[in-house]
C-alpha cells in the first residue's frame, strides 16, 4: 500500500454520520498492511461491517467565505506521541484516506502517523496513530509496542503544546481477516486513544503479517 502525506489538516468540525461510515468501511490498510513491513493485498471486510466506502465531494473552485484568520479552536490535532515504558516518542505525520477507502499508513518506516479522519487530544475520540513494526531491512518505529502493558502511559502533544496523558486500559491481537473495524475506528464520545501496529505471524507467501496489535488507552485522570 502506498502511503502519501496529507496536504492539510482536516478541519476539527466532522459529521458524525461519516465517522460511522469511515469505522464501517475502513477495512484499511490495517486490515491488510496498514503499519506492516511489506506490501500485502487488501483484506475483504466481515459480512458486518461492509457497507459502501463514503465518498467526498471535491471542494468548490472558490470558497463561498474568506478563510479565518482567527487561530483555529481546540482540541487541536495531535503533534507527538510517547510511550515511555518502550522508550517511544515520536513527532507525528498526517495519514488520510486511499482513492479505496483504506486508511494510508508512513512511507517511511521510521514515522508514526495520525488519522486525519479519527479524534483529537481532548476532545471526542478516537484518536487512531499507526507505525511500522519493521521494515525490509530490521526493526521499525513500533516494533516494542508488543510490550506495552496495561497501566502503562502515553502522552500525546498537540500542536498547541498541550500534553494530553492516556493510561493503557488493553492489548489485543486481531487476525487481519476479522479485524474490529467499528470497534477500533468508530466514533466514541471520550477521549480515547488507538495505536496500531501489525503483529503475529510473518506470511512470506502473501509478504505480510497475519495479524494487528492495537493498544486501547483512554485519558488519565
Amino acid at each position: 500500500m502506498t502511503f502519501l502525506r496529507s496536504a492539510a489538516r482536516r478541519p476539527f468540525r466532522r459529521e458524525w454520520a461519516l465517522r460511522g461510515a469511515l469505522a464501517a468501511a475502513l477495512v484499511l490498510a490495517v486490515g491488510s498492511t496498514a503499519a506492516c513491513a511489506t506490501q500485502g493485498t487488501t483484506a475483504t471486510p466481515s459480512s458486518a461491517s461492509t457497507t459502501a466506502r463514503p465518498s467526498v465531494s471535491p471542494p468548490p473552485a472558490t470558497p463561498a467565505t474568506p478563510p479565518s484568520s482567527e487561530p483555529e479552536a481546540g482540541p487541536h490535532p495531535p503533534a507527538r506521541v510517547s510511550v515511555p515504558s518502550i522508550g517511544l516518542d515520536e513527532s507525528l505525520i498526517d495519514l488520510g484516506l486511499n482513492a479505496d477507502g483504506s486508511m494510508q499508513v508512513p512511507t517511511d518506516f521510521d514515522e508514526v502517523g495520525w488519522f486525519t479522519g479519527g479524534g483529537r487530544p481532548g476532545g471526542a475520540g478516537p484518536v487512531v496513530i499507526a507505525g511500522h513494526v519493521d521494515s525490509p531491512t530490521g526493526p521499525a518505529v513500533f516494533l516494542r509496542l508488543r510490550e506495552v502493558q496495561v497501566g502503562d502511559l502515553i502522552e500525546v502533544v498537540d500542536t498547541a503544546g498541550t500534553a494530553h496523558a492516556y493510561v493503557v486500559t488493553e492489548t489485543a491481537d486481531y487476525p487481519k481477516s476479522s479485524f474490529p473495524t467499528a470497534a477500533v475506528f468508530g466514533a466514541v464520545t471520550s477521549d480515547e486513544l488507538r495505536l496500531i501496529t501489525c503483529g503475529g505471524v510473518f506470511d512470506q507467501a502473501a509478504g505480510s503479517y497475519l495479524d494487528n496489535r492495537v493498544v486501547y488507552a483512554v485519558r488519565a485522570g
